[in-house]
């Protein structure tokens, strides 16, 4: 355990000397602060602030995500045939500021749908673009690509840790300063990050990052995404984040009409996972030296399955804290592990390659947003956590039969075994 935590800190130590990480660090933090202000509370904004019955907050949040699908698809390719991406994180990253000041100050159903659809769907990108962003400094800095993975890990841990607080204090923001207040704080975050993007983040020159071979900045998307092995991960991704999607919006509505608790038990709940997510993700950041990532996600895979059907039987709050561990050490590698895994595939198109990644996090919620509505007015609240017991496990199913594929790199020169 010593040498574990020795390693652990060793690492974690060298990160601060490659130059502009530690940027893109506090970049990530005040997004994650951002993130975990709004998406706890989503649910209850459209459902109890608006007045929106479950089928029309699921419409709203599908229609509002297939706009950020195309909005990133576009700037995800765009991204990697610029010469420097840093003013496009800064024009994302300045939508998500507008759109959130546009929530504080309307409750008009068409005019937040406009909002989301167009200034949060630029915003969705921000996090493909700081990631993108992350891997190509370490690129530049030379860092060999066996260890990417763990520094990569440690950027999403600063991401999991503003969870640990932010979902608690947004609760108290709401509760005292209501929905305008939770809202302005998000935009504020989006606001440092523009500020923080132009003051201090230095240009990265793509000439100036080292590549053994051309850029594959040229290759059409489809046949990328229609590649077998890539093809089937992001089916299974994207069930696997339609499930976390539903279980996202139905949490708030099971704790307060099911089990009976108040809006300060949501966000303790929604506050737990992060605390666990960082030393999951630092763990399995450096597991990821010794073991194949694919080994990784399948795991993954089975803790997201596990965590689900625990939670449909859950009859007590209290149940649902230890319930949260499985949940942390799921969203660790699927939102962890995952991000090196999917650039991997297309090591020369990183913004590309991020964009899929993250894409899958976005058809999730799209499907998600929608079945939330269907299946919690079909089925009641618990239910719900049954059927996401049962997308987890059809992309469990999908990434276990993924064992003797051949996993095709674009932009390598051999394929590997998955």
């Amino acid at each position: 355990m010593s040498n574990f935590l020795a390693a652990v800190r060793k690492r974690t130590q060298s990160v601060m000397g490659i130059d502009g990480f530690s940027v893109i660090l506090l970049v990530n933090v005040f997004l994650g602060i951002a993130f975990s202000f709004v998406l706890p509370f989503s649910s209850m904004f459209g459902i109890d602030e608006i007045g929106m019955s479950n089928t029309e907050f699921g419409v709203f949040m599908m229609v509002s995500t297939l706009f950020g699908v195309g909005f990133s698809t576009y700037i995800g390719k765009l991204s990697d045939r610029v010469s420097d991406r840093k003013m496009i994180l800064v024009i994302c990253a300045l939508a998500g500021a507008i759109g959130y000041i546009g929530y504080a100050y309307s409750r008009n159903y068409y005019v937040l749908l406009a909002i989301s659809a167009t200034f949060l769907g630029i915003s969705s990108s921000t996090f493909s673009q700081i990631f993108a962003y992350g891997r190509e400094i370490l690129v530049k800095a030379k860092v060999p690509a066996k260890e990417i993975p763990f520094y990569m890990n440690i950027l999403r841990v600063l991401f999991a840790l503003s969870w640990t607080v932010g979902p608690a204090i947004a609760a108290y923001v709401l509760l005292y300063f209501g929905f305008k207040g939770m809202f302005l704080v998000a935009a504020a975050c989006y606001i440092i990050v523009v500020g923080i993007v132009l003051l201090s983040l230095k240009k990265t020159s793509k000439e100036e990052i080292a590549q053994p071979k051309p850029p594959q900045a040229s290759i059409p998307l489809r046949q990328v995404i229609f590649q077998p092995f890539i093809f089937v991960n992001l089916i299974a991704f994207t069930l696997i984040s339609t499930a976390n999607t539903i279980s996202s919006l139905n949490m708030a509505q099971f704790v307060t009409k099911v089990l009976n608790g108040e809006e300060k038990d949501v966000g303790i709940i929604f506050s737990i996972p992060p605390v666990f997510e960082v030393p999951f993700m630092l763990g399995f950041g450096i597991l990821a030296l010794r073991v194949k990532s694919d080994h990784l996600i399948r795991l993954g895979s089975l803790l997201a399955f596990a965590y689900f059907g625990t939670i449909f039987f859950a009859t007590d709050i209290w149940h649902i804290f230890p319930i949260q561990v499985l949940s942390a050490a799921y969203i660790s590698i699927t939102s962890g592990i995952a991000i090196t895994y999917f650039q991997d595939f297309i090591p020369d198109m990183p913004g590309t390659a991020m964009t899929l990644y993250s894409n899958t996090g976005k058809i999730g919620s799209l499907l998600g947003f929608l079945l939330f509505g269907l299946l919690s007015d079909a089925f009641g609240y618990r239910n719900v956590y049954l059927w996401c017991a049962i997308f987890a496990f059809i992309a469990m199913i999908m990434l276990f039969a993924l064992v003797k594929a051949k996993r095709v790199q674009f932009g390598s020169s051999s394929s590997v075994s998955a």
